[in-house]
């Protein structure tokens, strides 16, 4: 691929990837009803939530940066275990594979993203 073309596939995923946690790290922090449910169905306390949601917010800035690279890198591993985590909560909790399996495509395009940007990053 041409390096404009690796800028703008770069840009795209990690746009919605950062949209996509944007709206999940402020749906933690308003505390929906159905989120709150989920994560007392998970046997979390509610306070998470909070933790969760301030972290997504900060993370989302911090990978759409592009001046700090380790503050990127630590915002794509938080990402990542924040994923894993929650694959790891349905299956433990007995949620069944679906729950599970529906967190994989985030995975995915958080692994995407991060690959691409590691490209855009070797290009300069």
């Amino acid at each position: 691929m041409k390096e404009k073309t690796i800028r703008i596939w770069y840009w795209i995923i990690t746009i919605l990837f950062a949209l996509f946690m944007l709206y999940s790290g402020i749906a933690e922090l308003v505390g929906t009803e159905s989120g709150n449910a989920l994560i007392i169905g998970l046997g979390y306390p509610l306070y998470i939530n909070t933790i969760l949601g301030i972290a997504k917010v900060l993370g989302v800035i911090a990978i759409v940066q592009t001046k700090w690279k380790t503050i990127k890198e630590w915002a794509y591993a938080g990402f990542a275990f924040d994923i894993i985590g929650a694959m790891a909560s349905f299956a433990l909790a007995g949620f069944g594979i679906i729950p599970v399996l529906t967190t994989l495509p985030f995975l995915l395009v958080m692994f995407i993203s991060y690959g691409l940007w590691k490209k855009v990053d070797s290009l300069r």
